[in-house]
């Protein structure tokens, strides 16, 4: 088959028309209105208050109220100190006190005489 064959076939495709039946046209369109999601009424968008995106940020709530408790407990812990946690805290760290630790120490240690 050559260029030229290729081009009068289609030419010859372009000169004759294929209409399908207007019957054939209707029952294909009514199956494709049939199978389209019927869209849903949207409910108007209710506005939500402060609180009630931060308790949705965090996952409703009863996760809101999981964290507070989580968080007050750990503050009285922290503040309050009850003798179980001082007398385990004392046998892990038998060397020195926690507040006499130097988070940021000095220099002088690293410094050599030259």
């Amino acid at each position: 088959m050559t260029q030229q064959d290729l081009d009068d076939l289609f030419a010859e495709a372009r000169r004759t028309q294929a209409a399908a039946p207007p019957a054939l046209i209707a029952q294909v369109l009514a199956d494709a209105y049939a199978a389209q999601p019927v869209q849903a009424a949207t409910a108007p968008r209710v506005q939500r208050h402060l609180w009630a995106k931060l308790a949705a940020v965090f996952g409703g709530s009863v996760a809101l109220g999981g964290l507070a408790t989580a968080t007050l407990a750990g503050l009285w812990i922290g503040f309050a100190q009850p003798a179980p946690v001082t007398a385990l805290s004392d046998a892990l760290w038998q060397s020195e006190p926690l507040d006499l630790v130097e988070l940021i120490p000095s220099l002088d240690g690293w410094i050599t005489e030259g």
